[in-house]
């Protein structure tokens, strides 16, 4: 992938150096609080890895976020397909992000997540980008409505990956932004 940059942040594919903060993001409990799953160290690095074989396959995915003026990894920000999720249309494409808790609140997720957008709508060329989230996540949905997505009432879902023994994290509210709508905002913000 061709590294994106933003005024703050470096947005690239996974690096070697990167395994220890991919770990942290991952197993972190505040991090992983919506997630019924938390990953020791070999089953992060073996992640990661499959990760950064997809972003070099397809030319994007959940990308490391790295601040630019400094080189650290903060966590990631990207576009993803949705083919492990079989409740959801093919072709859908999901934005999602995961920081480590020093980053939260900085706006970098928001700066981030717009020029993915920009790159899922302009060089991608795909009509939709969703995001999706447990109910009770507010920060995640909170970003998803500062970036003009809407919610979906009539689209949320049980997560059919979540298994029965965290029945609270199986309910996810989805939010769509269509390009159009994208556009628009875009637009009125010159």
């Amino acid at each position: 992938m061709k590294p994106i940059r933003t005024e703050r942040l470096i947005l690239r594919n996974w690096e070697d150096r990167d395994h220890e903060l991919f770990h942290r993001i991952n197993s972190d409990e505040r991090v992983m609080e919506f997630f019924p799953f938390r990953r020791n160290r070999a089953a992060a690095d073996a992640k990661m890895d499959e990760v950064r074989a997809w972003i070099e396959e397809d030319g994007y995915g959940f990308a490391a976020a790295e601040i630019a003026a400094t080189g650290e990894c903060i966590g990631f920000v990207g576009l993803s397909g949705t083919e492990d999720i079989d409740v959801l249309a093919p072709g859908t494409i999901e934005i999602g992000w995961r920081l480590a808790p020093e980053f939260w609140g900085k706006g970098y997720v928001t700066e981030a997540a717009e020029a993915w957008l920009a790159f899922g709508f302009e060089t991608l060329g795909v009509g939709e980008i969703v995001s999706f989230a447990v109910a009770d996540n507010d920060r995640s949905i909170a970003v998803m409505k500062r970036l003009g997505m809407q919610a979906d009432p009539g689209a949320d879902f049980d997560h059919p990956s979540v298994p029965d023994s965290h029945s609270h994290l199986k309910r996810h509210v989805m939010y769509r932004l269509s390009r159009e709508a994208w556009q628009v905002r875009k637009r009125a913000a010159r």
